[in-house]
């Protein structure tokens, strides 16, 4: 991963050793994202003359969310700097450096609310059911795909899988945080991950501890996932775009809409609050509103109902 440089200066090297401090417990994608954000605060200080960490008050800091919204930062992405500056601030806070966390009062823009749109269960099956070409990648592939969906697994916690992480019908993650938790593999999946074991080694080193691996034997990458369910995505038909993220979201609606048991879906996702879950109770307008004209009484009245209502009569 290539890291952002930072400009040399004091608060770099706070920054330095922030980041340093973070990567002992957090993913390399969050260090090296944070790290991003805040060499634009090391740019915007440097430009600024200010050297001194001490120097970051609030007023300072809201500057510099300004000036980055006005130079056409997203929502989103601003809500990403904030964060990134507060974790800091409350290092900083710990070295002695600040008295306080300045972050507490400053607010960004409101980012627009998303609801999570899972694949549809009738193509997702015949997207699964496609049969790959037998190859040790194509098994690799399937075994990806059917844990993705079986378990509802983040990105990092698939690719971060090693041999040892299995166990039958259970496999053994590490979640955001470096929370361990367990969850179930489907029949599917195990069979799909059956079928990928027993050629790996055509791939992987005999040293490789892994579970999924790259032509070269290594480890595969976030990208590299990414890049293939894409792919599969396309040789397969599927009639959208397919990321992890929307596997997961399939994994979750999917299954709260049959069980309708949000603390087990809370469970299997990881999630540390339930707030997080809840946005999948939220149903799609239009399959609400045609399940109400199909099923309530009194949705589809015509000219004819209306005119013989009581209200109706002079």
């Amino acid at each position: 991963m290539v890291e952002t440089p930072l400009v040399e200066t004091m608060i770099a090297k706070r920054v330095e050793a922030f980041l340093a401090a973070l990567a002992s417990h957090a993913s390399p994608a969050t260090v090296e994202a944070y790290r991003h954000d805040l060499a634009a605060l090391c740019v915007f200080t440097d430009r600024r003359e200010v050297t001194d960490p001490a120097a970051l008050d609030t007023a300072l800091l809201r500057a510099f969310l300004g000036a980055e919204r006005s130079r056409g930062l997203a929502p989103r992405s601003l809500a990403r700097r904030r964060a990134a500056l507060s974790r800091f601030a409350d290092y900083l806070v710990k070295q002695g450096v600040l008295n306080d966390n300045p972050v507490g009062l400053l607010r960004t823009p409101k980012q627009p609310s998303h609801l999570p749109r899972p694949v549809d269960v009738d193509a997702l099956a015949r997207f699964l059911d496609t049969p790959h070409d037998g190859s040790p990648l194509g098994a690799r592939d399937q075994a990806i795909l059917e844990l993705f969906y079986s378990s509802g697994l983040r990105l990092a916690e698939l690719a971060g899988l090693d041999l040892g992480d299995l166990q039958n019908s259970r496999v053994r993650v590490i979640g955001k945080g470096g929370k361990p938790r367990q969850v179930p593999v489907g029949r599917r999946a195990q069979q799909a991950l059956a079928e990928w074991l027993g050629c790996r080694s055509a791939l992987a080193p005999i040293n490789e501890q892994a579970l999924f691996v790259g032509q070269r034997g290594q480890r595969l990458g976030h990208r590299a996932i990414q890049k293939r369910l894409a792919q599969l995505s396309l040789a397969r038909g599927l009639p959208e775009h397919l990321h992890p993220h929307r596997l997961r979201h399939s994994f979750a609606s999917h299954l709260l809409e049959s069980s309708q048991d949000l603390r087990a879906v809370q469970e299997l996702l990881g999630h540390a609050n339930l707030s997080t879950t809840q946005i999948y109770t939220r149903l799609d307008w239009q399959h609400l509103a045609t399940s109400y004209d199909a099923a309530h009484p009194r949705a589809k009245r015509g000219p004819s109902d209306r005119k013989n209502s009581p209200r109706s009569k002079p």
